[in-house]
């Protein structure tokens, strides 16, 4: 492996929990162990979307941000649960409890997975590999769950290591073995390589790490633009990213999608109220509070657009929020519209880098996209 810019080797850790809401759910309710189950939404209407499918339901091909409609066609005797969030979340604070007596540098992606950097570990065990597996027999032992790990000497390489042997997964990849495992990785199995990004590159004759190894950075770069300079790292292994313990929220919000298009401001209005409540509920319990409001709009024949207001103070009050998002719906011309989705969203949790405070009164629309 070529060498970065560190002396120390880090000892990294990636936890992903397997199938979780489905697990949690299979856990806590024996009539659905061993059953194709899908945590989400119900296939009636149109705006059911599949969160986690158990792993009884992928083997019929039924994958998380599916529609329910489409799940149901894959896999007809798939049960239909509706998600439990604060039962997840219960769950979620026992895993980060159970990583917190190993290391106090824990990165979470979201409630089902997280880095760990174990370099100094607080019981001086010494081994991520021991750590690892400890933490795995925890999160059996203690909550009767199963979760892969992945263990490298960095966060890229030991997320793919963790989603190599799922379910109740274990892969080590050392330094020595580093170059040898990125070349022989196909090129969709890269993080940050998606569906698109494959094909273009297959197209070109890409399709292992390998051949994207002969490409210069200069190549890579032409080929696919700034993000060549990542494909040029990470196929040779080199992520010098920390494990972030303080990883910043970026954004937070609320959508629904209807079961009936909207078609008048009235009933528009009255939606974003609802939404509205659900945001400041959750910026209250994460005590945060934003400086930009977003709102995102689908129509009936799925273009969408977002617009959003900035301003030059901090909000998370109801009133602000959905009044403004009322003001940014009426600038869109919604009347004789069909409207299927909104979403509001709260972000810019930052302090504003603006010379003035005009600047931060301002409203930028986003162009339109398919």
């Amino acid at each position: 492996m070529e060498s970065s810019s560190h002396t120390t080797q880090r000892k990294i850790i990636h936890i992903d929990m397997d199938a979780f809401y489905a697990s949690v759910e299979q856990r806590d309710n024996p009539i659905y162990r061993g059953k194709p189950i899908a945590v989400g939404g119900s296939p009636e209407g149109r705006g059911g979307v599949v969160a986690t499918a158990s792993y009884e339901a992928r083997k019929f091909g039924v994958r998380s941000a599916m529609s329910s409609k489409r799940a149901q066609q894959l896999c007809p005797q798939l049960i239909f649960v509706r998600p439990r969030f604060d039962a997840y979340k219960a769950v979620s604070a026992h895993i980060r409890e159970i990583f917190s007596r190993y290391t106090d540098l824990i990165e979470p992606l979201s409630l089902d997975e997280a880095y760990l950097d174990v370099t100094d570990d607080k019981l001086q065990i010494g081994s991520a590999i021991e750590i690892a597996k400890q933490i795995k027999q925890a999160i059996k032992d203690e909550l009767n769950l199963t979760a892969s790990a992945g263990v490298s000497i960095n966060k890229f390489v030991a997320k793919i290591a963790s989603d190599l042997n799922k379910p109740d997964g274990f892969t080590f990849i050392g330094p020595s073995t580093i170059a040898s495992f990125m070349e022989s990785l196909p090129v969709e199995k890269f993080h940050g390589v998606g569906k698109v990004t494959a094909e273009k590159m297959k197209k070109m004759g890409l399709f292992t790490g390998a051949d994207l190894k002969r490409l210069s950075e200069q190549e890579l770069k032409s080929y696919f633009g700034k993000v060549g300079a990542f494909y040029y790292q990470i196929v040779r292994g080199i992520d010098d990213r920390r494990v972030q313990p303080h990883r910043e929220t970026k954004s937070l919000g609320a959508e629904d999608t209807f079961p009936v298009d909207l078609t008048t401001l009235e009933e528009m209005e009255a939606e974003l109220e609802k939404i509205g409540k659900t945001v400041v509920t959750r910026l209250q319990r994460y005590e945060l509070k934003g400086r930009t409001v977003t709102l995102k709009i689908k129509y009936s024949d799925f273009r969408q657009i977002t617009r959003n207001q900035s301003f030059n103070f901090p909000i998370n009050d109801y009133e602000t929020i959905v009044q403004t998002a009322k003001q940014l719906l009426i600038g869109t011309q919604p009347e004789d519209q069909k409207i299927r989705l909104l979403g509001i969203t709260l972000s810019n949790f930052h302090e504003l880098n603006l010379n003035d405070t005009d600047k931060a009164n301002q409203v930028t629309q986003l162009s339109l996209f398919d």
